[in-house]
Order: C-alpha cells, then sequence, then structure tokens
C-alpha cells in the first residue's frame, strides 16, 4: 500500500483539529499523533499489551504497519528507513521480551546517531513493580542506549509526549526515543483537543548556528594552509549538508575523506576522495589524515575505528577543526584547536559565504605539492587483489562487477557486518548519500535483510542490494517471510566463504591461526531455504558465472532475489590497522606479517 501525500496531509490535518468535546482512549491519541507527525509506516509485532493500539491501528488507512517475524527485525527496518529517507522511523513492540527483542536493534539506531520512535507496551501501571506477567523495567533498560524515553502515566499526556519524542528524536544530534505506554494508558480516554503545534523544552535547546568567531579563525587556518584535508562522518548525511560539503571541496581543491558511516557524502570517482580511511581505509586516506597540517572535521567522532591509536595520532602536530552538532563529541579522543558547536548544514553554509568573501585564496604551489605526495602514497595500489583467479571467486570482484552493472542505477546497499561489509565499503563506489546504509558503531550482524526490507518500502522503484555473510544473514533470515508478505523484492548477495570472515582474520593474524568456532559446520542450502520461503535461489560456484547471476537477479523486478556466492574462505580484508597501532602502521598483505 503506497500512501500519497495528498491522504498523508489529509490525515495529518484531521489528526491536528478535532472538536474540543471529543474523547479518544490512548491508542486512538497515539494513531492520530503519528498521523499528525506525517508517519507513513511501522514496523512491529502484537501482543497482549499492544492490543488496543493495534486495533486502532486496523481502523484508519493512512498508515501501512509492516508485520515482522522478530522485533529486533520491526526496529532494524525502521532504522534502514529512516537512514535512506532522513524522516523518523517508527517501531511498534510489545511489553517484556518484545521490548528485550528490541534492545539490540535501538542500541544499534542510537550509537549511528539515527532518528526513530520505538513504541513499547507495557503493564498497567497498577501493575508495574509487581513482577507481572511480561513486565520489564523498559525505561531502565533503555536508558543508556537512548536519547531520551518517556513512561506515560497518564492518557491526559499522551499528545504532548508524543511530540517531544519526534522532535526529541529528529533535532540536534539525532537518535531513538522511547515512549513506554502502560496498557491502561492505552485504553484510558481523554479530551482530544487536537495535537500539539508546538514543542517547548527548557532542558533541551540544541545549538544550531555555529559561533561567528570561531568560523572565522577555522577559514583563516583553512586558507592557510599547507597540506589541508577534510574529514568527514556520518554526521554531514544525518545534518543533510551533502550539497555544502561538495561545494566547499570543490572551491578549495582540497583533498576529502569520509569514515565508514560518511560514504557518498562526497562522489567516491571523484579524483579528490581519497578513499575510506582508518582500519581498513587507503594508504593515501591514513597517510593524509597523519601528515596534514590542518584538517577540518565535519561530524565525525574520531573514533577508535579510525585514528587508531590516539598518542600516535597525536605524534604528528596540526591544527584541528571540529564542527559538530554535539558538544560532547568534540575533543572527547583527541584535543581540537577550533572546536564550532552547531548544524553542520548551517556552518558550513556561513563558511562557504566567508570564504567567496575572502580576498585571500589558497596557496596553489604548496597544494599542488601537497597533491603531489598524496598521488606518490596513491600510486600503490593498496586495494590489490587477484583479479586473474579463474578457481575460486574473490570477494571483492563479485563487489566490482555489482558496482559496474549498477552504478547508473538509483541503488541501495545495505550490509551486514564482517569482511563482506569491508569489502562493499571498499569496492562499491558510492557517489550519493544516503546509498550506502549498514551499521556502523555497533556492529551488528544480522541488520542488512531487514534495512533493505525498510529502504525498499521507502523507495520502492529503486534497487536494494543486502552484501552479506553467511554468519550474518542467518541473524534474522526469518525475514525472507516477511518479504514474501509484502512482496519485497529485494536482492540478497551473500559471499559465503563458510567463515565468520572477520573472525577468522583476525584469528589468523593474531591468534596464530587458532580458529576457535569461526568455522560453519553446518549451513542451509541457501537455495532451497530461499525457495521454500517463495523467493527465487541461485548458486555461484565459479567465478566466470558471477556476472550472469547478478544480471539475472537484477532482471528479476517482482520477486526477491536470494544469491549464495562461495567465495575465497582464504581471503583477508586488506589494508588493515591492526588493534593499538597508529593509522599509518598498516598491514597491506599477508606478506608483511
Amino acid at each position: 500500500m503506497e500512501i500519497s501525500k495528498a491522504e498523508l496531509a489529509s490525515a495529518a490535518a484531521a489528526a491536528g483539529q478535532s472538536p474540543a468535546s471529543e474523547q479518544l482512549m490512548g491508542a486512538e491519541i497515539m494513531v492520530r499523533a503519528l498521523q499528525a507527525e506525517g508517519v507513513k509506516y511501522i514496523w512491529g509485532y502484537p501482543g497482549g499489551a499492544v492490543l488496543y493500539i493495534y486495533d486502532a491501528l486496523y481502523k484508519q488507512d493512512t498508515m501501512q504497519h509492516v508485520l515482522v517475524r522478530h522485533e529486533q527485525a520491526a526496529v532494524h527496518a525502521a532504522d534502514g528507513y529512516a537512514r535512506a529517507t532522513g524522516d523518523v522511523g517508527v517501531a511498534l513492540v510489545t511489553s517484556g521480551p518484545g521490548v528485550t527483542n528490541a534492545v539490540t536493534g535501538i542500541a544499534t539506531a542510537y550509537t549511528d546517531s539515527i532518528p526513530m520512535v520505538i513504541i513499547a507496551g507495557q503493564v498497567p501501571t497498577a501493575a508495574i513493580g509487581s513482577d507481572a506477567f511480561q513486565e520489564c523495567d523498559t525505561v531502565g533498560i533503555t536508558r543508556p542506549i537512548v536519547k531520551h524515553n518517556f513512561l506515560v502515566k497518564d492518557v491526559r499526556d499522551l499528545a504532548d509526549v508524543m511530540k517531544k519524542a519526534f522532535h526529541i528524536a529528529r533535532t540536534g544530534r539525532p537518535g531513538p526515543v522511547v515512549v513506554d505506554i502502560p496498557k491502561d494508558v492505552s485504553f484510558n480516554k481523554a479530551t482530544w483537543t487536537g495535537y500539539p503545534e508546538s514543542v517547548e523544552m527548557r532542558s533541551y535547546n540544541p545549538v544550531r548556528k555555529g559561533h561567528g568567531g570561531q568560523i572565522r579563525k577555522a577559514l583563516q587556518l583553512l586558507l592557510n594552509a599547507k597540506r589541508p584535508y577534510i574529514y568527514t562522518g556520518g554526521g554531514v548525511l544525518l545534518g543533510n549538508a551533502v550539497p555544502e560539503l561538495r561545494t566547499l571541496v570543490d572551491l578549495l581543491g582540497y583533498p576529502v575523506t569520509h569514515t565508514l558511516m560518511g560514504l557518498g557524502a562526497y562522489p567516491a570517482t571523484d579524483r579528490k576522495f581519497l578513499g575510506m580511511l582508518g582500519m581498513h581505509g587507503t594508504i593515501e586516506a591514513n597517510h593524509a589524515m597523519q601528515n596534514c597540517d590542518v584538517l577540518l572535521a565535519v561530524g565525525a567522532r574520531f573514533d577508535d575505528r579510525v585514528i587508531g591509536n590516539p598518542k600516535h595520532f597525536a605524534s604528528v602536530e596540526r591544527k584541528i577543526i571540529h564542527i559538530d552538532i554535539d558538544p560532547s563529541s568534540i575533543a572527547k579522543r583527541v584535543k581540537v584547536d577550533v572546536p564550532i558547536v552547531g548544524d553542520v548544514k548551517d556552518v558550513l553554509t556561513e563558511l562557504i559565504n566567508m570564504i567567496k568573501e575572502a580576498q585571500a585564496r589558497p596557496d596553489e604551489k604548496a597544494l599542488a605539492s601537497w597533491w603531489d605526495t598524496i598521488e606518490g602514497w596513491r600510486s600503490r595500489d593498496c586495494l590489490r587483489y587477484d583479479r586473474t583467479n579463474t578457481q575460486v571467486i574473490k570477494p571483492q570482484m563479485v563487489v566490482e562487477t555489482l558496482w559496474n552493472l549498477t552504478k547508473d542505477d538509483d541503488c541501495y546497499i545495505t550490509s551486514d557486518v564482517g569482511q563482506h561489509q569491508m569489502f562493499a565499503a571498499q569496492f562499491y563506489k558510492f557517489n550519493e548519500p544516503r546509498r550506502w546504509i549498514n551499521s556502523g558503531g555497533l556492529g551488528t550482524m544480522g541488520v542488512g535483510l531487514p534495512y533493505a526490507m525498510g529502504i525498499k518500502l521507502a523507495k520502492p522503484d529503486a534497487d536494494c542490494w543486502c552484501i552479506t555473510g553467511e554468519g550474518s544473514i542467518q541473524m534474522n533470515i526469518q525475514e525472507l517471510s516477511t518479504c514474501q508478505q509484502y512482496g519485497t523484492a529485494v536482492k540478497v548477495l551473500s559471499l559465503n566463504n563458510r567463515y565468520l570472515g572477520m573472525v577468522r582474520q583476525w584469528q589468523e593474524l593474531i591468534y596464530q591461526g587458532r580458529y576457535s568456532h569461526s568455522y560453519m559446520d553446518a549451513l542451509p542450502n541457501f537455495v532451497k531455504l530461499a525457495e521454500a520461503y517463495g523467493h527465487v535461489g541461485i548458486l555461484v560456484e565459479r567465478p566466470q558465472d558471477v556476472e550472469a547471476a547478478l544480471r539475472e537477479a537484477r532482471s528479476i523486478k517482482d520477486r526477491c532475489v536470494f544469491i549464495d556466492v562461495r567465495t575465497d574462505p582464504t581471503e583477508n580484508v586488506w589494508p588493515m590497522v591492526e588493534a593499538g597501532k597508529g593509522i599509518t602502521e598498516m598491514l597491506l598483505g599477508s606478506e608483511e606479517l
């Protein structure tokens, strides 16, 4: 069911205005609130504590509910929807195990700053604290992994709480918000006077505009730099600041790199993009990070997977400008010289205007020399692999082939977590934002298929590929049933090496080849399993068959396709920075061990 904008606007208007004397159940108020917020899709799983809410959903037709097979997948699907669209994702789960099953999804969204509202059922207010059937302390359990959470004890507060929940989720540094609703609150009635038009929270007022003086300091550092570098993270995408970033990079002509979460902010096929940096980043990206004299960090956290050992990172003196909406992220791991707290889109806009008005321009001679140095690093093909092998399928080749076939399409790529995730990040060249959907901060296996389900619902005309492994896909493989029920024609590309690949790689390199429980001894026949769910299954065992299989999958538009590609079990992800090392202390292959 595709809901039109006109239908959505009509429902939102109706939700916002109603006769003052109208009495509504809490569940009905909940539905009105969701309509007023423009919600189109909800992912969830029913249970006793939320049945009044499900009954209210049954009586409306402006929102589509998607019945998943596990609550974790509900939150992941809503998360994927939010990442691809920028809208707030909504999930609905019941009390007790419904909430605890959702915890991994909530934590995944929290660590990557994804705007979401998770509605949870709770036992009746009188039973809270009595160890009632399917009771758990939802507020306590989720407190460390949400931006905020609410326990609604009075139905008269529900509309205001929902307004606050959506406001908190989407503003400032985005994040998930949990609304815990006892069963009696969803049943009790209150006078409906309309959905609040605005919200004021004295304790929550995120800063948007950056300090003008700090931005001018940043301007001087950038224009006087001899070896400048622009480093961006997921905050650029979340802040919808991609046009501003691209304008800035092109205006200055400076090199740029992205974290795993920032891929697509600047076109990967452009010369000024040096590739992803960090633990599995390119030589040129990591060496530029370490040897620049002025670093502009935008919407990034200086994560341990990005800069490696902080002592090594601090061993080379440089001036650091750090722009972030979240003041707690600035100077958390490294000392910065010019902190700028503000919305990245607003700050970059002001910075661009200052550059255009400034008389000074970057030192062209110094910049040319810096580019010569970078090209020297880039001349070493750090992403090389054996492209001539005709005996086994190299996973890098599979991703490269997919890129060549889909590079001109409106294509979304989700991934699970492991070697296949890194191969996708390295070899699929993302030229547009919000096309690369993966779990960065928490590193959650099992997200790929639910992410793809959420994206495909939001983008029905786009292709959506889930690049996964035989380990990750089994963590939420039951969602193939959901895909069948809702006709979700995603493509699952499993790089099946019969190992937990990244675990095996570390065991090979760090643990002297002691492969403790990283080998998959009893894998299902994925082709037959896909077919059992009503989908198309394709087995690929030879390199020469990879492209044909991908082409066949692309040609099938109305069904889900599962491609089981048997890849080289010995292949590792290179480059690699070992734990505790600096980002320029890179291994480029097993021969360097």
